[in-house]
């Protein structure tokens, strides 16, 4: 036989046994289709852009463009958690090639679709909340990036009795249809016991609820704690403009509630996060599995003040604590 010949058939064997582990880019291109992502946002394009902004300039960087190279269907919950079934189910219909979202997503992913890998750029507890298997080896159709959010609460609460003299009242609002957000309530209420704090509960379900939680705090709070989630994220200028009103010292999970009118935000760096959730999907999309790429922690946290919300409360922020912080708006 022929060399050329014998390479050529050995190829057309080994081709055939790696169709069905091919990259699904190479298919995708095949069939002349993009590869597509489905995105899941739980809040919406305002309050997420910065975030969505972050994972397609990290996808430019390595080579996906938008509406070139990849195509990117984006989908918005406003904050309903009801909607994202029926976005699930739209991109397996869709049949996208990767679905990318936030940990409280995950479930109503998984539930539309085994098949499907999903990135989560952002999770509370992947293990407590049955995402993921484990950390090192997801297994399944899922991987992402972990928050830590529940270990950040203590640290959050001492850096509040840092800029409020004397808080010994501390109120937590919490969207309690959010798992991470109630784990996150959890230690919020351990930890402020744990420092001899008072702490009294505000649970919310949907918007409605908003307005009567700060009713029921007057008078009764020293700060606000509120508890990450998509109802939050989404109505956050609503809570940000109550608590002002109300003369309440908030403090945050992440900064862009700062931007729009939060006290402070201590947490893991979402832009950061949302990049890093592109890499996981380059990787997919050159023929990674999801159960072999561990999940990921944050490395990049942010300390974000805004002085301008200090004054309209009456508070005056220690020097020390401007000096440590990341960013102080103005």
């Amino acid at each position: 036989m022929h060399f050329r010949q014998w390479k050529r058939r050995e190829f057309i064997t080994l081709l055939g046994g790696a169709a069905a582990t091919w990259p699904l880019a190479a298919r995708a291109q095949q069939s002349g289709k993009l590869p597509t992502v489905g995105f899941l946002g739980a809040a919406t394009l305002s309050t997420w852009s910065p975030w969505v902004a972050a994972f397609v300039e990290r996808l430019r960087e390595i080579g996906w463009i938008e509406n070139r190279t990849i195509a990117i269907e984006y989908r918005w919950a406003q904050g309903r958690e009801e909607r994202y079934a029926e976005i699930a189910r739209e991109f397996v219909r869709l049949k996208v090639d990767v679905i990318v979202t936030v940990g409280s997503a995950v479930a109503a992913a998984k539930q539309a679709t085994s098949a499907i890998p999903i990135v989560f750029a952002v999770a509370s507890d992947p293990i407590g909340n049955d995402l993921v298997s484990s950390l090192a080896r997801p297994g399944g159709n899922v991987t992402g990036l972990s928050l830590l959010a529940t270990d950040l609460a203590g640290k959050r609460i001492e850096l509040l009795r840092e800029v409020v003299p004397g808080l010994r009242r501390l109120a937590n609002m919490v969207g309690v249809g959010n798992p991470g957000a109630v784990l996150e309530m959890r230690e919020v209420q351990t930890a402020a016991l744990t420092r001899g704090l008072e702490v009294a509960t505000f649970e919310i379900r949907r918007v409605d609820d908003i307005a009567p939680a700060f009713e029921a705090l007057k008078g009764r709070a020293d700060a606000l704690y509120v508890c990450g989630d998509p109802l939050v994220v989404a109505h956050q200028i609503r809570i940000n403009n109550l608590a002002l009103a109300a003369r309440l010292p908030t403090m945050y999970g992440f900064r862009e509630h700062v931007d729009t009118g939060g006290l402070v935000s201590y947490g893991p760096n979402f832009p950061h996060l949302f990049r890093r959730a592109a890499d996981y999907v380059d990787k997919i999309l050159r023929g990674a599995k999801p159960g072999d790429l561990p999940v990921e922690q944050p490395t990049k946290f942010d300390l974000v003040i805004n002085l301008t919300t200090a004054k309209a409360i009456g508070l005056t922020i220690p020097e020390s604590f401007l000096l440590r912080a990341d960013e102080v708006i103005e």
